[in-house]
């Protein structure tokens, strides 16, 4: 599955804050900074802005549980996340620069400022993330994952990424 690409509207925008914040009031953490957790990785750094479990079978709409995390990742000029998946969903929002976004297809899909990104969870749905651009990427990412998995999972580059022209 391809990762959609919208333009944010105000609800959009007024969506993706909401449940932000939420997953932000629910656990502050400090904000320090990480290192992205997919490698081989270069010029990544994050900062968990909050985090927050919510147990098994407490919402009847989540039965099996979550693992909610939002964050604000940076990617440097040349930066890249390397190849990985995320075992849940996750929805971003380009808060500045461009990101080269190539699946497990190698068909790069480009996320400019102002930009959602949506991806579905799965080893299926391999990905990297670069920055082609001469600024930073800004993101701000909310993570859905099953309790007790990483945000994101190591991948092997997909074949036809070391048999380009």
């Amino acid at each position: 599955m391809t990762p959609l690409l919208r333009r944010i509207t105000p609800s959009m925008r007024t969506a993706v804050a909401s449940l932000a914040a939420a997953a932000a009031l629910l656990t502050p953490v400090a904000m320090s900074p990480a290192t992205a957790d997919a490698t081989p990785s270069s010029g990544i750094s994050a900062v968990s802005l909050g985090k927050a479990d919510i147990p098994a079978d407490l919402l009847p709409f989540v039965p099996d549980g979550v693992h909610v995390e939002v964050r604000e990742i940076t990617i440097a000029p040349g930066g890249t996340t390397g190849w990985h998946y995320h075992d849940g969903p996750l929805y971003g929002l380009v808060r500045q620069g461009t990101l080269t976004h190539p699946g497990s297809d190698c068909k790069p899909v480009v996320y400019r400022t102002g930009d959602i990104i949506q991806e579905p969870g799965g080893k299926v749905n391999t990905h990297e993330g670069t920055n082609l651009g001469t600024t930073p990427v800004v993101l701000d990412v909310l993570y859905l994952m099953p309790l007790n998995k990483p945000l994101s999972e190591d991948a092997p580059a997909p074949p036809c990424a070391t048999t380009a022209p």
